[in-house]
């Protein structure tokens, strides 16, 4: 750990802040502005897609401008549609929240890169255990997001206006902490210089096929139980506060195991403990199905989190085996592609499955991606008789 990647952590902590409560409130404040209740994730779904729609430009912006312009760009729209959600709800229009929440999505497109830039910042030997300790930043999230929720839930006049004017002055903290951050300088090589395979030949090699699978559905998992998870609470007669609760300690479950993630993954191998999250994603659908509860829903959502720790930071090493420098910007803005895409369709099913077949049905549902994705790893472990752990 050195200076640098522990303000990015801190940076990291900042962005699930703004990630938390967005996942808090957005649902929420969707159900009572949208026109009919199954279009209530709309502004959560709105988030993702505009997510996916930026990873080509921010992936311009990182070649363009390096880590830390780029990155400062993104702060600077967070709070721009930080203001314009705030202005959305004050006077209750939904499809201005929609249209706030899509071009939050830049921002998140490029923070979703904080987890590659760790690597950058310090020896090669010890990247796993930087990408892992950066993403324990997110604890931060944890512990601030679902605080400040309940918090500025009651502090203007329309319910929840003032939290996305907290996370106006998150965006400003946070571009603070990030102009400390000294990213390896960007260097303009020759005209003609090598830049790498094109990315058809990338996207074929099987390394890079399951990392970008099991990182999509391992987030597409994660984000279809997670955004109907408050809808869920509330039709179970769960207060706010339970709910709060329930997220904090899912983000919890996210990021407190990225203290000893990289170490594991080192130790017993990639492959290895992305089969763990897998378990453990079975595990939160066995509990979510066995009752509607708060220790059910809290039990549920932890391992959830674990589970999407250990098969996130694992794919997210995995794929560093699949492209070479020259070819980073376009192979990571690939897998965010991938990512964002899954999460806008898992955030628009979450609220039209649980408003309209319930808790249980879209927990059974989520078998499936589970499923797939364990089968994908057992597939290229038994390809390949020893995947590298490392390089």
């Amino acid at each position: 750990m050195n200076r640098h990647l522990l303000f990015l952590a801190i940076a990291q902590g900042l962005f699930l802040t703004n990630n938390v409560t967005f996942i808090a409130i957005n649902g929420l404040v969707g159900l009572s502005l949208a026109p009919v209740s199954w279009m209530a994730t709309l502004p959560v779904m709105g988030y993702v897609v505009g997510g996916a729609l930026s990873t080509g430009l921010v992936a311009k912006s990182q070649q363009r401008f390096g880590r830390k312009g780029s990155f400062q760009l993104g702060l600077l729209v967070a709070l721009l549609s930080a203001g314009l959600g705030a202005w959305a709800v004050s006077i209750q229009s939904f499809w201005l929240l929609v249209t706030a929440t899509v071009v939050a999505g830049y921002y998140s497109a490029n923070a979703q890169l904080y987890r590659f830039a760790a690597a950058e910042l310090c020896a090669v030997d010890y990247r796993e255990k930087a990408v892992s300790l950066v993403m324990a930043g997110g604890l931060m999230g944890a512990i601030i997001g679902p605080n400040l929720a309940i918090q500025t839930k009651s502090l203007m006049d329309k319910p929840f206006a003032g939290a996305y004017v907290a996370l106006a002055l998150i965006a400003v903290l946070s571009m603070a902490v990030v102009s400390s951050i000294k990213f390896p300088a960007v260097t303009a090589g020759p005209m003609h210089a090598d830049t790498g395979r094109p990315l058809s030949v990338i996207m074929r090699q099987p390394v890079f096929v399951i990392a970008t699978l099991a990182a999509a559905l391992g987030y597409g998992v994660m984000n279809l139980l997670m955004a109907a998870t408050p809808l869920a609470m509330q039709v179970c007669g769960l207060p706010f506060e339970d709910t709060a609760w329930v997220l904090q300690w899912h983000v919890i479950g996210m990021f407190a195991p990225g203290f000893f993630t990289g170490h594991l993954i080192k130790r017993f191998g990639v492959l290895s403990i992305m089969g763990v999250g897998v378990v453990l994603n079975a595990a939160c659908i066995a509990v979510a199905l066995s009752g509607t509860d708060l220790h059910q829903f809290l039990f549920a959502l932890f391992l959830l989190g674990v589970g999407w720790n250990f098969l996130f930071t694992g794919s997210t090493t995995l794929s560093m085996q699949a492209y070479t420098a020259a070819e980073k910007n376009r192979a990571q803005a690939a897998i965010n592609f991938c990512v964002f895409a899954t999460m806008a369709f898992t955030s628009f099913a979450s609220g039209a499955l649980v408003t309209s077949q319930g808790w249980s049905w879209l927990n059974w549902g989520s078998l499936l991606p589970v499923a797939v994705t364990g089968a994908g790893l057992l597939w290229l472990k038994f390809r390949s008789s020893s995947v590298p752990r490392t390089s």
